[in-house]
């Protein structure tokens, strides 16, 4: 239940909706027990067993059942002996329906407080997911499925509220209705109200072992879930590859085997789930034939011990109860799901990224002299990727790492803008820590271009001015003309305004790679990053990109990864690294002549 109550909080004043909630639900469930608690002078009067009589005076107020019975007797026998029977008969109708009326009103209000509090729930907690989301670094998304993370973004939130909505009911008013109900059966007969409620301890048992079995269920459901949002999402990234190496087949029994245990799980969840209405609506027709059974036998004795009306109006009344009874066990059910959704939730919420500002972290302003890497050393797991790097990176210079795939390369770039931090060493901008410096400052200062242009489903203006929502759209276009991206731009269909679809498949490589290109001129950065910027191009786009990256470099401090030597010949130093270290190091020329 902790899980559920953390799940309320995401709810502002959700004390006092709840609240609000059970005094309408409350208000809501006595109204409509007194329309049903009306066919007893309905019956009455029907049977002919009223008669005129004395007029009796008006009850003083009080928060007691009598005084609604003596409000309620002066009227009715005033209208019998005003104006007779039939009349009473619209009377008791005009009571019944004005009653519902009432209590409908009183659930409508409920049911809008309710709607509020799950709105705002689901809503917060979305908020708080992608919030925190965007805070973990990036080995984190390297070591979880991003289909998994996608569904608890969805389809768990969905558990959630789905939770939120059946379980108010289930948890308060259900019972509620439940109590007053009883409460008031006991009222009209004692006696058939105690032989009813043999049976509840039964109903409770069945329904919590039921509940029990439903935990695990829930838990695997969603979890195969993720599993196959992230199938999807693999899939449609990787269709290319799909299609070009013949592998539906293989990718349509991985989707197969994953539906078919979820689809069995489901179906697991689905017999228990709905076990638990048969069995209560069961139950409450075995508690109704005995309550027949004994009450009828009551009015053939003698009517003196029981009114036949009266024995109606609490069959009527405990009618009521059954489907209420039957939502408890489907709202406990959706409760427990919605606690399984709600720890997958939590999981990632409650998540502590593992590179943040620490307390007091000094603003970077600009960068002034150099980088240094001191005795560094950076592992992703135990095996070390590099190893006791020592390097200084200064100001205004280009310097190139070179060597095999897989030799350390990237993840040294990556550790500039603190993407990871060193496993060992340190790394130092100006003689300051990474560490010591808000990491959002040190991002302000570097431009990083990637292999794979990261580009959004939205407009070519929005893709270069990404992350700089002042800039104008003179700056983007001198941006452009500079990546050698504004030629092509003016071509297409709404120029600067045209969108470019999911990660700018409209475009071509190298036109993709150009707006990259344009978005780290725009922001302009002392330090730059190119990470294998041309290693995907073809050699006429490759002409364009790279004299679009000399452009960019002019008068930067850069790194630069890559294999060709056209883009790293003019470094003022080249690093060679092999297997996590420095092998060898100096202008291409120097290394040439080695």
């Amino acid at each position: 239940m902790n899980t559920f109550f953390r799940i309320l909080k995401y709810s502002h004043n959700y004390i006092l909706k709840i609240i609000l909630f059970f005094i309408f639900s409350f208000l809501g469930i006595i109204f409509g027990n007194l329309s049903m608690i009306g066919v007893i002078p309905l019956f009455e009067t029907l049977f002919d067993k009223v008669a005129s009589s004395a007029i009796p005076a008006l009850p003083e107020f009080a928060l007691s059942p009598y005084y609604v019975i003596g409000v309620f007797n002066h009227y009715f026998i005033s209208v019998i002996n005003h104006y007779g029977k039939p009349e009473a008969l619209l009377f008791v109708c005009l009571c019944i329906v004005s009653s519902m009326l009432i209590g409908n009103l009183f659930r409508y209000i409920e049911r809008i407080i309710a709607s509020k509090l799950r709105i705002e729930i689901v809503r917060n907690i979305r908020i708080h997911i992608f919030t925190n989301i965007t805070r973990l670094q990036i080995s984190y998304f390297n070591n979880n499925r991003k289909g998994d993370l996608i569904s608890r973004f969805t389809s768990d939130v969905q558990e959630i509220d789905a939770a939120v909505n059946n379980s108010l009911k289930a948890v308060l008013k259900d019972p509620l209705s439940i109590l007053v109900t009883f409460s008031i059966l006991f009222f009209i007969s004692a006696e058939l109200t105690l032989i009813s409620l043999i049976m509840v301890p039964v109903m409770g048992g069945v329904i919590g072992t039921i509940v029990r079995q439903l935990k695990k269920k829930a838990k695997s459901s969603q979890e195969a879930l993720g599993r196959i949002v992230n199938i999807l999402e693999e899939t449609f990234s990787g269709m290319r590859v799909i299609k070009s190496f013949n592998s539906r087949n293989y990718i349509l029994k991985k989707m197969n085997d994953e539906s078919n245990y979820h689809a069995k799980t489901n179906l697991s969840i689905a017999y228990k789930n709905e076990l638990a209405a048969p069995v209560s609506e069961f139950l409450g027709v075995i508690i109704m034939a005995s309550i027949i059974y004994y009450g009828g036998s009551k009015i053939l004795e003698s009517e003196q011990v029981l009114k036949a009306a009266t024995f109606m109006g609490f069959l009527t009344l405990y009618a009521t109860i059954i489907q209420p009874a039957k939502s408890f066990s489907t709202g406990i059910t959706s409760m427990q799901k919605g606690i399984a959704s709600g720890r997958r939730v939590f999981e990632v919420i409650d998540t502590i990224p593992t590179i943040e500002n620490k307390p007091n972290a000094i603003e970077l302003k600009a960068f002034e002299e150099n980088i240094e890497f001191r005795n560094l050393s950076f592992a992703y797991e135990r095996e070390k990727v590099l190893k006791n790097i020592n390097l200084v990176i200064e100001k205004g210079k280009t310097y190139a790492l070179v060597g095999q795939s897989g030799g350390g390369k990237s993840t040294l770039a990556d550790l500039v803008p603190r993407f990871y931090d060193p496993t060992d060493g340190d790394i130092l901008l100006d003689g300051v820590s990474l560490r010591d410096y808000e990491i959002e400052s040190l991002r302000k200062q570097i431009g990083v271009v990637t292999q794979e242009s990261i580009l959004f489903n939205d407009t070519i203006f929005n893709n270069i001015a990404f992350g700089m929502p002042h800039a104008t759209q003179e700056s983007v276009m001198h941006a452009a003309k500079i990546a050698n991206a504004h030629d092509f731009i003016m071509q297409t269909e709404n120029g600067y305004q045209t969108l470019i679809g999911e990660r700018g498949s409209k475009l071509s490589g190298g036109q993709r790679q150009r707006l990259s290109i344009a978005r780290a001129v725009l922001k302009n950065p002392p330090i730059l990053i190119l990470d294998e910027a041309t290693s995907a191009l073809d050699s006429e786009s490759e002409k364009l990109v790279q004299q679009a990256l000399f452009n960019l470099m002019e008068n930067r401090t850069s790194l630069v990864i890559a294999h060709r030597l056209s883009t790293i010949q003019h470094a003022h130093e080249i690093l060679v690294i092999h297997e996590g270290e420095i092998v060898e190091r100096g202008t291409h020329e120097q290394l040439s002549r080695a």
